[in-house]
């Protein structure tokens, strides 16, 4: 079979399976969040169907990912992209407060900022400065998602840097990217171990997997490279809708 054949997906419906998918997974999660801002585990205590749900939204950050390592190598100026990543992310952070004032407080940071830091990852890794420096550099934006716990902390840049570096090498590059998503998926459940019954964990387990596998297929198999029809419109959609939806899930779950 020609591999062409299977590219049937462009930019624009990438992202917006990848935002769909979303969507409903945090409506999911996050109306049990708010029904309940005690209860940290009250994203488990749902039906299955829902679990598994909420988990496939895991599909969209490995697509953000690629696009982060894709968009380095096409953006048109680097600094302006990481401007605009910059200042998505604090209008977003200021929706999240204010959704998740009770669950969270301030101190946690939505996942546009691991992104802004996974860009920067590669801006330094590409820089002219010598190679401890650039690992170093690396190693400090990787630090600044733990200080801010930024969703996706640690394993967000790692993610980014490994897409970049490895991207004229699908077989190592698809090598590492399962590595990182299994050693993510076991950390998170570790994390739960003992406070959820067996089917459940398993459930977030596999899903997890599951989902962070499919996003790489896509990107790989389906995505043809090509922008979608209305480019400009999907550009500033795509920003505007994360800090959007926020609300709008706030706003259903007061209805």
């Amino acid at each position: 079979m020609n591999k062409d054949k299977l590219k049937v997906l462009n930019r624009d419906m990438v992202k917006y399976l990848a935002i769909g998918l979303m969507f409903v997974g945090h409506l999911i999660s996050w109306s049990a969040l708010l029904d309940a801002p005690e209860d940290t585990l009250a994203i488990y205590r749902l039906p299955l169907w829902k679990i598994l749900l909420e988990e496939a939204s895991l599909f969209c950050p490995p697509v953000m990912f690629f696009f982060i390592a894709d968009g380095y190598r096409y953006t048109r100026d680097r600094k302006k992209y990481a401007l605009r990543l910059l200042i998505f992310a604090l209008v977003t952070q200021l929706f999240e407060w204010f959704v998740f004032w009770e669950v969270n407080g301030w101190h946690s940071f939505n996942i546009i900022f691991t992104l802004l830091l996974g860009l920067l990852s590669v801006i330094a890794l590409e820089s002219r400065y010598k190679l401890w420096q650039r690992a170093a550099l690396v190693l400090l934006c990787d630090a600044v998602t733990v200080l801010l716990i930024s969703e996706w902390l640690i394993f967000g840049v790692l993610f980014i840097v490994g897409l970049h570096i490895f991207r004229d090498r699908p077989k190592l590059r698809f090598g590492v990217y399962m590595t990182l998503t299994l050693i993510y998926n076991a950390v998170y459940c570790s994390a739960l171990a003992g406070k959820l019954p067996p089917l459940t964990s398993a459930a977030v387990l596999t899903g997890g997997i599951l989902a962070m596998t499919a996003a790489y297929l896509c990107m790989t198999v389906l995505y043809n490279g090509k922008k979608g029809r209305h480019p400009v419109f999907a550009k500033w959609f795509f920003y505007a809708f994360y800090p959007a939806h926020y609300m709008i899930i706030y706003l259903l779950n007061k209805i």
